[in-house]
């Protein structure tokens, strides 16, 4: 595998939350800038050396409410 990716969203509760698409990886965080090094974690602890992916692709949504 050379690549996984993460679909990234802000928690209702605050902060911020990544699932891995096609594989059952989540974490969470308080701050995005602190969501790499989760993921990064996340990532190296359900891979083996052998299978671990050299790139890690976020997608980072954001919902927004505005009047009509």
């Amino acid at each position: 595998m050379t690549e996984i990716h993460f679909m990234v969203e802000e928690s209702a509760e605050g902060g911020y939350s990544a699932r891995a698409v096609g594989h059952d990886i989540f974490t969470e965080s308080d701050r995005l800038n602190d969501i790499h090094s989760q993921i990064r974690d996340a990532v190296h602890c359900h891979f083996d050396e052998s299978d671990m992916p050299s790139v890690i692709r976020l997608h980072i949504t954001r919902e927004e409410v505005i009047a009509a």
